[in-house]
């Protein structure tokens, strides 16, 4: 839809502006002499991010669709109220509703600093009720700067409790992330989800991405670095409120069967996921609220 009046009265002149993307997707874009950055409001989801005098943060697929209710490839997706597919649903969507559903714009204000915050809400409805019966506020806070700082809030509207999964499934570019080196994750226990959910142990050793890789690191709160020798950068994921760090990489053959991923896309992107998923599923009590953050830096 082409952005209305009740958007515009948000714009921040010669900083952030409203745009009608592809399919008439409503997206933000902010520049400022911090940071570039793009947000949709279809899943409050953030597809660009780079700080100034560096390259993109961010991977985005190009073959990523871009249509009302279809997940955006890349990016930083919003994963709720569960990860992965739903246990004992199989025709649920995989990673729930809120990467698809549009949000809306509670705030949108420059600090002093320069930093630009966006405040998108998603509410509890008829249509969400009916995949997963329950009422909540989700508000994702979005602080683009000299680094991108993202926080999850999940309420409880609910007269009973419950629980559930959550992500920011953040896709970071890398040069080749065949020699990409993960620290931050030693001696933690994960699911690996390429070997029939097996729990095993992370070495000591940094990880290295050597074929198809899905693992759920779990109770862990660590900061992890990704060290990318041949973009001569390394990229930071610190978090907060998160027990669950996802490392994804879908190597050859699973990118060539992922319809909005191109074959040949997978040596430019690592997923370093903040989440709690699996046994770190949260539960939350009626009129409590959660709130999970991330904070992606470039270092040099």
């Amino acid at each position: 839809m082409t952005p209305d009046n009740d958007l515009r009265r948000w714009e921040i002149p010669e900083v952030a502006h409203f745009h009608e993307g592809p399919d008439g997707l409503v997206f933000l874009e902010i520049q400022t002499p911090l940071a570039t950055a793009r947000v949709f409001l279809q899943g409050a989801h953030v597809t660009h991010f780079q700080p100034a005098n560096e390259r993109p943060v961010l991977f985005m697929s190009g073959s990523s669709i871009y249509a009302t209710g279809k997940p955006i490839r890349g990016g930083v997706p919003v994963i709720f109220p569960w990860f992965g597919p739903r246990a004992g649903f199989p025709d649920a969507p995989a990673h729930g509703f809120a990467r698809v559903r549009p949000w809306h714009v509670e705030q949108l204000f420059q600090a002093s600093s320069g930093e630009v915050t966006l405040v998108l809400r998603l509410d509890s409805d008829e249509r969400t009720r009916a995949e997963w019966p329950h009422d909540f506020i989700l508000r994702h806070t979005i602080t683009v700067g000299t680094t991108l700082n993202m926080a999850l809030s999940v309420e409880n509207r609910s007269s009973e409790p419950f629980a559930f999964e959550e992500a920011l499934h953040t896709y970071l570019v890398v040069e080749d992330v065949r020699e990409v080196s993960i620290t931050g994750l030693s001696g933690t226990d994960y699911l690996d989800k390429v070997d029939s959910f097996r729990r095993k142990t992370q070495d000591p050793t940094p990880i290295r991405i050597t074929g198809e890789t899905d693992r759920v690191y779990l109770n862990t709160e660590t900061t992890c670095v990704a060290d990318d020798p041949k973009a001569q950068r390394r990229l930071r994921v610190e978090k907060k409120g998160s027990a669950t760090t996802v490392v994804w990489n879908p190597w050859i053959a699973k990118a060539a069967a992922l319809p909005d991923f191109g074959n040949d896309e997978w040596p430019g992107m690592l997923c370093i996921e903040t989440a709690n998923a699996a046994e770190n599923a949260v539960t939350l009590a009626p009129g409590d609220t959660h709130e999970m953050s991330a904070r992606i830096a470039v270092e040099r």
